[in-house]
């Protein structure tokens, strides 16, 4: 996992950031947090297990969630650029998702995860099912895919 190579990074390129995440529960920003020095880029990390604490705490738009659904790529972009901006981070990781083992559909199936990355002004997005039929073993893939895509993009 690249969770110490994307914290040195951000300290290197004086650069904040801050998650918001769902199915993960703050797995993101907890496992940021295991490096030392994390501190001078990690100022807030929000978990918005609910879709009222995704509007109500961040800003999501509503609309978007009754449109697309929550776990959707649009709602990601949404949670990573809204989070970004409250907490005043360049940059912002977003997750949401079905960790299973139940709420799963034929569209949206278990271990079906939608990540948002904002890097500055722009937004990337990526929709990764996971495919363990145990919930923590998706929530902690979740994480390490995050982190670890995060560090590629700004690293490319």
């Amino acid at each position: 996992m690249k969770n110490k190579e994307l914290v040195e990074y951000l300290i290197e390129h004086n650069l904040h950031i801050t998650t918001c995440e769902s199915l993960t529960g703050g797995l993101i920003a907890s496992t940021l947090v295991e490096v030392s020095g994390s501190s001078a880029v990690l100022d807030e990390a929000y978990v918005t297990y609910a879709i009222s604490s995704k509007v109500n705490l961040v800003g999501v738009d509503k609309n978007l969630i009754d449109k697309y659904g929550v776990v959707s790529q649009e709602v990601a972009y949404d949670m990573a650029l809204k989070a970004g901006i409250k907490a005043g981070a360049q940059i912002g990781i977003s997750a949401t998702g079905v960790a299973g083992p139940t709420g799963g559909s034929e569209n949206t199936p278990v271990g079906c995860v939608c990540f948002g990355f904002k890097i500055n002004d722009k937004v990337y997005t990526v929709r990764k099912v996971f495919n363990y039929n145990d919930r923590n073993k998706n929530r902690r893939a979740a994480a390490r895919f995050a982190i670890d895509y995060m560090y590629k993009l700004l690293t490319k």
